[in-house]
């Protein structure tokens, strides 16, 4: 699509000039040099929109399942048309290396959203009980507020579940990385999608997105970020008793047993913490060994780390890109300036291009479970390693957190699937096991509140109704 659109948002199926003149400028965290600029929106662009989607939502809520099933399969066809250019724009606007990019960042959404068209595709029967039919309908108007780190994909899990489940939508993307959010709504228009269901307004979290998390006619807000932002929204839906599903932080263990393949266990464990520059919100940045294997484990995680090198996305040698912006670069640099555990990889020294907003990848061993490092989400290639004599005392550390949204376990089959159901997340891989885009993702804790994916997700856009016969 051409730059000009950029200048416009998406409201009612059409290319709408914004309420203010005002442009939001999008940095290559690579180069430092501005490569676009969106509309800051306004409370009045988000009232325009809801309206759409008000209009919109009748009409879409009333059409057959299968009918939507099949305007999601066209918009899915309509994006993976688009799939070079997707994996592109979040290397530029983010910083993925290219690889990444075209695996996660382009192919996960595509899974996700080919997933929601097959499950409207297969209408799910009523259920009865007794004398009641249960039936489920769309929530209503949802506004879907997303971050920076999976620009597309965090999307796609709202948008995608919303739409199968007969909901229109308000979308916020994050104003870090807004440009990809343009492919998906020219993909929405392409595919046909009727005025209003899909709705885009760009902009600050302070205007568009306080004003979609306050907005009266909105009747569920969608959120994936911080939890003090999911805590803001969720006081802003209360006072007029919105619904709220929340994806928040992450503080994710993974717990190396004395049972376990420690080669792969670490070398998995190091790149699960460096994905996406560790600006994963599952990211297990919590390395958790038995002491009998832990001396190794630190040297193989050390050496691991050191085969991760940093710098141009495009570059197909690189492994690990830039952080998003100064401000998240600087605040991960003070966590690893203020830690006072063994540095035993990367750190503030360790060599890195003179442009873009890099870290390297760094490791700690000998981390207190109790510090800064192990208890809060630092949202950077930084790794704590913690060592453990018990079963119970690695459980203990596991849940010692306000977090409870990921993790790993390694060790004997039926041992390590043990311990797994024994940590308070949403969300633990045994041995490696692959991320399935169809299970329920969401935490516990502080991690959130709802679940997405598959038909969890499906489920958390709807409304339940019994009709008694």
């Amino acid at each position: 699509m051409t730059s000009e659109f950029r200048e416009q948002l998406y409201i009612g199926g059409a290319w709408v000039p914004p309420d203010s003149s005002e442009r939001i400028e999008v940095e290559n965290p690579y180069t430092e040099q501005v490569i676009g600029a969106v509309p800051a929106g306004t409370a009045e662009d988000v009232n325009l929109a809801v309206s759409a989607a008000r209009q919109a939502f009748d009409g879409w809520s009333a059409l057959p399942i299968t009918e939507r099933g099949a305007a999601l399969d066209r918009l899915h066809q309509a994006l993976a048309a688009r799939a070079a250019e997707i994996a592109r724009t979040v290397g530029l606007e983010l910083g993925t290396p290219l690889k990444i990019a075209q695996a996660v960042q382009a192919g996960l959404p595509l899974t996700v959203l080919r997933g929601y068209a097959d499950l409207a595709l297969r209408q799910a029967e009523e259920q009865t009980i007794g004398n009641s039919l249960i039936v489920r309908e769309a929530a209503g108007v949802v506004g879907a507020i997303t971050p920076w780190n999976y620009p597309l994909h965090q999307v796609v899990a709202k948008v995608g579940a919303a739409l199968a489940a007969g909901c229109t939508v308000v979308l916020k993307p994050s104003e870090l990385t807004p440009l990809v959010a343009y492919l998906l709504a020219d993909a929405a228009d392409e595919a046909g999608l009727p005025p209003g269901v899909l709705n885009l307004v760009t902009g600050t979290g302070q205007a568009v997105g306080a004003a979609i998390a306050g907005h009266p006619d909105i009747d569920m807000i969608s959120f994936t970020g911080s939890t003090a932002t999911g805590r803001a929204i969720t006081h802003a839906a209360a006072d007029r008793i919105a619904k709220v599903s929340l994806e928040l932080g992450g503080k994710s263990a993974n717990v190396i047993l004395d049972d376990a393949d420690l080669v792969k266990a670490v070398k998995v464990g190091v790149g699960n913490a460096f994905l996406n520059s560790g600006q994963t919100c599952t990211a297990w940045t919590r390395m958790l060994v038995h002491r009998s294997h832990y001396d190794e484990a630190v040297t193989l995680a050390a050496k691991t780390a050191a085969g991760y090198p940093v710098g141009d996305p495009f570059d197909p040698a690189t492994r690990l890109g830039p952080l998003v912006s100064a401000t998240q670069r600087e605040r991960v640099r003070g966590f690893i300036e203020r830690a006072t555990a063994r540095l035993v990889a990367g750190g503030l020294d360790a060599p890195v291009p003179d442009t873009g907003y890099f870290v390297a990848p760094t490791v700690f061993a000998d981390v207190d479970p109790e510090s800064e490092l192990a208890q809060e989400e630092i949202f950077g290639p930084v790794l704590s390693i913690i060592p453990f004599d018990t079963d119970d005392e690695a459980v203990a550390i596991a849940n010692n957190s306000k977090y409870g949204l990921a993790g790993g376990v390694w060790g004997g089959a039926e041992h390590a699937l043990a311990v797994a159901r024994r940590i308070r997340t949403g969300a633990v891989d045994v041995n490696g096991g692959a991320f399935n885009p169809l299970a329920p993702f969401g935490g516990y804790k502080q991690s959130g509140v709802g679940r997405e994916l598959g038909t969890f997700g499906l489920e958390e856009f709807q409304q339940v109704k019994a009709i008694q016969r």
